[in-house]
């Protein structure tokens, strides 16, 4: 991918539709009654992967044009048991929402994932899953798929994960539809409450006080309209060029502003940009906003603690923003969550440092001293789509052409993203 320095970026854009919102709009239009009918669905290889298992367990689902999706939900107990195993791909959002369904059915169920993610330990969401009385086994002790799911009486739990196990959270509040008494998360930090807000709307008993989360057994889920708003994780790509290249102006369109995702806009305001939110709304209990980005002078910040799972995703286009920014922007806190632990820092300061920025790794994240100008040169986005992206990102400000290499995966995560950097 060759990216050209910009002295200007401006227009209206629309983004796809979030895919963590339409990872739930697909799973409980299946377990609801009746039809649900979404618009704006996030055609990922993710949401395919969903829509293809809950097809092999006979729920209806029909892909209509303009990323319209309508599913013949079957109910919380009326899936059948699929003649071959289920598989969920490379998506780790797939399998644990799935599991959280699976565990209640009246059937037996196998599931995988994709040769590249299966030898991943499942580990700590299934062992929530078993407190609740799941029969699972599988290899490595039984947490390493391919999974083999027998019915079984489920059981409310209290479960307290810690701030590093926030993906467990829906897993178990699904579960809880099908437990016998209250089923009850107490969280360190506040997550994603995707899975709350959009059960309640499909009829779902969730009640949340404070950190606490509680779900209990569903008599049924009732099909719904979703309309999938943009996500913000992609506009986060979008806002951070408009803030960085000078004389920008850029709009994007139905974005949604969920609290529990916002941090980065939070970040930013705190480092000086000019970021309006308009036309504010609610849709299917997800806030919804138009965001105007306009070009800014930024300054250092340090972002710590509970701000960072709000904005997980995106810190490596943070960090581009913060080579702009005047002084030194120190993230912390990051150790035990997997952008860390798996190395990603590493390679995103490698790329870094490449076009001249001064970005150095620490005990538990990242500093950046902002105000080195950048130099155009060959990048490599480790097939990684939140670095290949935020490479990009920094190619619009960098003196020169850059090249992002290695970015397969944008074909998959966001085909469109170049062309519509592009039309700015």
């Amino acid at each position: 991918m060759l990216i050209e320095q910009r002295n200007s970026l401006r227009g209206e854009i629309t983004l796809p539709g979030d895919k963590s919102i339409s990872q739930r709009a697909i799973m409980f239009g299946s377990l609801a009654k009746g039809t649900t009918e979404i618009s704006g669905l996030s055609m990922s290889e993710d949401c395919l992967n969903t829509i293809d298992c809950f097809r092999r367990m006979q729920v209806g689902i029909q892909i209509l044009s303009d990323s319209r999706v309508k599913i013949s939900g079957r109910g919380l107990y009326g899936l059948k048991a699929s003649p071959v195993m289920l598989n969920a791909g490379r998506s780790g959002t797939t399998i644990r929402l799935l599991l959280g369904s699976l565990v209640g059915q009246r059937f037996p169920s196998s599931i995988t994932r994709d040769v590249s993610s299966a030898k991943k330990n499942m580990s700590m969401v299934l062992n929530p899953l078993r407190q609740m009385g799941a029969i699972i086994s599988g290899r490595g002790d039984g947490n390493i798929c391919p999974l083999n799911i027998m019915p079984s009486k489920l059981h409310g739990i209290t479960y307290e994960p810690s701030r590093f196990e926030t993906f467990i959270k829906s897993p178990i509040l699904i579960a809880g539809l099908y437990s016998d008494d209250r089923t009850s998360v107490v969280e360190a930090v506040k997550s994603r409450d995707h899975s709350e807000l959009m059960l309640n709307y499909f009829g779902a008993n969730i009640k949340v006080d404070g950190l606490k989360v509680s779900s209990r057994k569903t008599g049924e889920l009732y099909g719904q309209h979703i309309h999938i708003p943009g996500d913000i994780s992609i506009a986060a790509y979008f806002i951070t060029a408009g803030l960085i290249v000078l004389n920008s102006d850029i709009t994007i369109r139905n974005v949604g502003v969920n609290p529990t995702r916002t941090g980065i806009l939070d970040v930013y305001k705190s480092m000086g940009a000019k970021i309006e939110l308009l036309n504010k709304h609610t849709v299917n209990n997800e806030e919804v906003s138009d965001i105007t980005v306009t070009s800014s002078p930024l300054k250092a910040t340090v972002i710590e603690g509970s701000l960072i799972p709000r904005l997980i995703d995106e810190i490596p286009v943070i960090a581009i923003a913060a080579c702009m920014a005047e002084g030194t922007t120190v993230i912390k806190d990051l150790k035990g969550f997997k952008i860390k632990d798996s190395g990603r820092i590493k390679c995103l300061i490698a790329e870094l440092c490449k076009m001249g920025a001064a970005a150095y790794e620490t005990e538990d994240g990242m500093a950046i001293e902002g105000g080195r100008p950048l130099k155009g040169t060959v990048t490599d986005g480790y097939n990684d789509a939140a670095i290949a992206m935020s490479m990009a990102v920094a190619g619009l400000v960098a003196d020169g052409e850059t090249m992002v290499r290695k970015t397969q995966i944008l074909e998959v995560a966001y085909p469109d993203f170049q062309s519509v950097l592009s039309s700015l």
